[in-house]
């Protein structure tokens, strides 16, 4: 499998994972208060939404470059 054609399959997952899922959600861990050697962390949910347009545009990209990347010329 040359590199066309896995960028193009990895487009294709990574486009169709933001069409089911919509999104995903990680945790970042903050400092709120400092004081001497006392510290109290904060863990804040943070989401990321990931445009419809987005996904879509993706798997498009990644079907043309599956079926136009193996033709030369």
């Amino acid at each position: 499998m040359n590199a066309t054609k896995l960028v193009a399959v990895v487009l294709l997952v990574a486009g169709g994972l933001g069409l089911f899922y919509g999104g995903f959600t990680y945790t970042k861990d903050t400092t709120a208060v400092k004081v001497g050697p006392l510290e109290l962390s904060v863990k804040e949910k943070e989401t990321v939404n990931i445009p419809l347009w987005a996904g879509i545009g993706a798997m498009v990209v990644g079907g043309l470059l599956l079926v136009m990347g193996g033709k030369k010329g």
